[in-house]
């Protein structure tokens, strides 16, 4: 038998300038690249995927408080996993393995079933599309629920962008967003909607396109401002105007936006997290907060899909 990366069964797929690479564990993007140039921190086929690096969220993105949530009258319990802050963090579908049902030079579609456990006692079968074009590569996440009974969704993806050379500190960041979601400075906890510019700083506000700077982020944004077409579109560059955009549609009215900031100078600020995210940081627990956090309800038998692109600038 073959030995197996770490990261799981490598597809890779090639359309123009294009180039990626999705690992079968946790559907995730290790690598994207526009003529040779990453688009986003990618990690070595044999690496343990590090910092969650493109990694496909499901049943929820982000976090869901204290791993506690209620839904259809019934109380449950997660497993924490972000014990740091005592927080169950992206979802189950982390470190499952996908199984490839098409393939092609320019395509890869990957399913798994999220099966019914503590603390989340549905089965959900989870297909994701991995396409090359000319207008860069698109994510697709379908989820069926294979239920007898309602179940709370959410999903979203984790890529690292990557504008060009240096880190994020020298990158210029466009975000069309007129909300920010406030947290606590501990544990991220919820605890309001607010203008990007209520803080003196403007440290939130980007929907004029500059320098990040210094600046230190982990905030989903919503409020999200869309062109005629329907779509958002963030984009990081370089001084030279190259770079990176993501870009999705209004399946996804948050997203959450992270200067990866780490104690390791290897690894520190060395890409923008950008996740559009069907529903809020602890969407489960929507019923405490006086904002739509966006839950996703899926009916026995019914199906949730949304997408995202990523492409080169220049």
């Amino acid at each position: 038998m073959a030995r197996i990366p770490a990261s799981g069964t490598q597809h890779a797929i090639r359309a123009g300038h294009y180039e990626a690479v999705i690992a079968s564990v946790g559907a995730s993007l290790r690598s994207l690249t526009f003529g040779g140039r990453d688009l986003v921190v990618p990690f070595d086929a044999d690496e343990v995927r590090p910092s969650h690096r493109g990694e496909t969220l499901a049943p929820w993105p982000n976090r869901v408080v204290d791993g506690q949530y209620s839904f259809g009258g019934v109380d449950y319990q997660l497993a924490l996993t972000e014990p740091t802050r005592g927080h169950a963090l992206h979802g189950l579908a982390t470190w499952l393995e996908y199984e490839a049902i098409d393939k092609g030079p320019d395509h890869i579609t990957l399913a798994t079933v999220i099966s019914p456990q503590t603390g989340y006692p549905w089965r959900i079968l989870v297909r994701t599309t991995f396409s090359l074009g000319v207008d860069g590569l698109t994510q697709t996440v379908v989820a069926s629920n294979w239920s007898d009974t309602p179940a709370p969704w959410g999903t979203g993806p984790h890529p690292y962008l990557v504008a060009g050379p240096g880190r994020v500190d020298e990158w210029t960041l466009e975000l069309p967003a007129d909300e920010v979601l406030a947290v606590t400075d501990d544990r991220l906890i919820p605890t309001g909607v607010r203008p990007v510019d209520a803080d003196d700083a403007a440290r939130f506000d980007y929907r004029s396109a500059r320098a990040i700077g210094a600046a230190e982020i982990d905030h989903a944004y919503t409020g999200l401002i869309r062109g005629a077409d329907g779509l958002t579109t963030v984009r990081l560059t370089v001084p030279e105007g190259a770079g990176v955009a993501l870009t999705w549609d209004a399946a996804c009215p948050w997203v959450q936006v992270h200067t990866a900031d780490r104690p390791d100078p290897a690894v520190n600020r060395i890409g923008l997290a950008v996740e559009p995210m069907t529903c809020a940081p602890d969407a489960f627990n929507a019923a405490r907060y006086d904002y739509d956090a966006g839950l996703v309800v899926l009916e026995p038998g019914a199906s949730a899909t949304a997408s995202w692109r990523i492409a080169a600038i220049g």
